[in-house]
């Protein structure tokens, strides 16, 4: 498992209405353009490490070269997108990155694109994945899983408090900042306008966090987000998804039918089983959701709003010694030479230049538009 792994994802997000900006007067060729009217743009930013690749592009840590600010910047083929047929589902994910504002959820600062690629500028969480983290250590203690949990579904019911169902909850979208407070990233599941408890349809997802309504294809809604809380849930405590097995066709008859099981568990206390039964309740119009979440004995006593406002102490703080530190990401990646190689725009869409068009995103300089 790698991290954004783009290539399996069926991406989509929420539409945000594009402001009708005033056209700026033409400039002749000759008259240049001032440095704080400029979009951003690619020569703004030194590459400095890979952090990780999907068949769409990758992830690369940058640093802004006119503050010397580090992010982690997000490079997608249009190519690629198109091939898949993913044009609006990525604009979406884009669009849900910008008018998402929580402290759990990973910060679009830019967006911006070429004839060839898309960028993504995002926060850089230097604590790395929880994959990363929960893949070295094995399981993590009670304690620890509860603030996760916790932070999680603070943004869970984030999002579907603007009726966006996430989709693709799973360790290697949970990123870690170097005081040890999670985020989630990765948007590329995402769908909005989801109301009804049917409302989405499409297949998708990682399959060890599929909910059985996804199985069945009997359409799904905001329910599914809970499951994938619960299975999550279940392998911080004890290493693996509940339901995980290494033959796929054998795993979804698992979610389906197998009864979700502690034996040989005792580390895991009875208030955690209770939460997880009700997490990894087959039926969504059982299934625990945000209120039931909030009010568990297994959260006895934890100050909500101090979560919220991260006015807390993390069990476990990760090893982090700068801004630009990236050991806790794969070396597999870290250890390649970040460059951004060019790519022609795409030459069987003769008007690919605007199935992007909106996708530029410059808070600093909001009233340039987006003539792309």
């Amino acid at each position: 498992m790698k991290l954004f792994k783009w290539g399996t994802k069926d991406d989509s997000a929420a539409a945000s209405a594009e402001k009708v900006e005033p056209e700026l007067p033409k400039m002749s060729g000759d008259v240049e353009i001032p440095e704080e009217k400029r979009k951003v743009s690619l020569a703004d930013f030194d590459l400095l490490k890979v952090l990780g690749r999907g068949s769409f592009g990758k992830v690369m840590l940058v640093r802004k070269k006119d503050n010397g600010e580090i992010f982690a910047m997000k490079v997608l083929k249009k190519e690629a997108i198109i091939a898949r047929n993913q044009v609006q589902h990525t604009k979406t994910e884009r669009n849900i990155l910008q008018i998402i504002d929580h402290p759990n959820i990973v910060h679009l600062n830019y967006a911006f694109q070429n004839e060839g690629k898309l960028y993504l500028v995002l926060t850089y969480l230097n604590g790395g994945e929880l994959f990363f983290h929960l893949k070295n250590e094995g399981r993590f203690s009670e304690n620890r899983t509860r603030q996760y949990v916790a932070q999680m579904s603070l943004a869970l019911s984030h999002l579907h408090s603007l009726d966006l169902i996430y989709r693709d909850l799973k360790p290697e979208n949970i990123l870690l900042d170097s005081q040890g407070h999670i985020c989630i990233t990765d948007f590329g599941l995402s769908k909005e306008m989801v109301v009804n408890p049917d409302d989405a349809k499409t297949f998708c997802g990682t399959p060890e966090y599929l909910a059985p309504e996804i199985l069945q294809g009997q359409g799904h809604g905001k329910a599914v987000d809970w499951w994938s809380l619960g299975t999550l849930f279940f392998e911080m405590l004890d290493g693996l998804p509940p339901f995980y097995n290494k033959n796929t066709r054998k795993m979804y008859d698992d979610i389906l039918h197998k009864p979700l099981s502690f034996d040989r568990k005792p580390h895991i206390s009875p208030n955690a089983r209770n939460l997880l039964e009700g997490l990894l309740e087959r039926d969504p119009s059982k299934r625990f959701g945000w209120d039931q979440v909030r009010a568990h004995p297994f959260f006895g006593g934890m100050d909500w709003d101090k979560m919220y406002n991260k006015d807390f102490t993390p069990e476990f703080v990760p090893k982090v010694a700068s801004s630009v530190d990236t050991r806790n990401f794969d070396t597999e990646f870290t250890r390649e030479l970040a460059h951004d190689s060019p790519v022609a725009a795409p030459s069987h869409l003769g008007e690919s230049a605007n199935e992007f068009k909106g996708f530029t995103y410059d808070p600093d300089n909001a009233f340039l538009g987006d003539g792309q």
